[in-house]
């Protein structure tokens, strides 16, 4: 199967499209479709990465990924399966006018706000339940949590998933090439990549490859190398309290403390030290 553009598999006469997924880890190829993507993480924890950023996401969290927009759940093996349920739909999965009628002016924040994807921030826990509901519902009650849910999801706190969104639609040969490097850095990117390793895996010259990656992700492949290694370090600083900052610091890629350091308070805008501390109060 190629990697992008993915086809959401739809039902006959089903419009919105909800999907469980209860596995050891998630679907975690590089791919983009259509459909506007709403997902609920019931269970499970690992790294999301969207158009130019990579995030952590864990139980509770709701992400919503606008249409087109490339992106990976890479979900960390653990001892019960990841679960998340997913509801799938376009602008014009009711008809091409059906979203611009004056009675959903409210929902328009919405929609805005997932061309660049966002993540509920609001810990509102009627967002799972109506997640959970959709998967259990028959077509008319189906419809109207739907729509409850879009009016919840139009007035909750949000940030945004990337700032960069690549003009074109990746070709199943660029996404090919994506997918083997992003597939190997989030296998060994604790370990030191050098810049003719991770471009002859593309089958190009460095200074093609750099081309290559910053034109379709808005950054270097090493701005992008110390993204996910400070994610790595956050999580590691929140499920693993009993590393000290030099281990995490190792484990996440770093050779130097001081450059882990300065790293993280750059991206993270605060220390190590500092970020544990927030997750103590929180």
């Amino acid at each position: 199967m190629k990697v992008l553009p993915f086809k959401i598999p739809k039902p006959v006469d089903e419009q919105l499209i909800v999907q469980i997924d209860k596995e050891p880890i998630f679907y975690n190829r590089l791919h983009q479709h259509e459909e506007i993507q709403i997902s609920h993480i019931i269970n499970g924890s690992g790294k999301l990465l969207v158009g130019d950023s990579i995030h952590q996401f864990s139980k509770g969290d709701t992400y919503i990924i606008g249409s087109n927009l490339p992106h990976i759940f890479k979900s960390v093996p653990g001892a019960d399966d990841a679960h998340m349920v997913t509801v799938f739909f376009t602008e014009n999965t009711f008809g091409p006018a059906f979203f611009n009628m004056a009675c959903f002016e409210k929902l328009q924040a919405f929609f805005s706000n997932s061309i660049t994807g966002f993540k509920a921030t609001s810990t509102d826990k009627d967002i799972g339940k109506m997640m959970l509901k959709l998967s259990e519902q028959e077509k008319l009650e189906r419809f109207i949590t739907f729509l409850k849910l879009l009016e919840l999801l139009s007035q909750v706190d949000s940030e945004p998933l990337t700032k960069f969104i690549y003009s074109k639609s990746l070709t199943s040969n660029e996404g090919e090439r994506l997918q083997v490097i992003f597939d190997f850095v989030f296998k060994n990117f604790h370990k030191s990549i050098s810049l003719e390793e991770i471009s002859n895996m593309a089958y190009m010259t460095p200074n093609a490859f750099c081309r290559f990656f910053k034109q379709r992700t808005n950054k270097t492949f090493f701005q992008f190398l110390i993204e996910l290694r400070i994610e790595h370090a956050c999580q590691l600083l929140k499920s693993k309290k009993e590393l000290n900052i030099n281990l995490v610091s190792d484990r996440s890629g770093f050779n130097s403390i001081s450059n882990f350091n300065k790293k993280f308070k750059k991206i993270k805008g605060m220390s190590p030290s500092e970020y544990q501390q927030y997750l103590d109060r929180r």
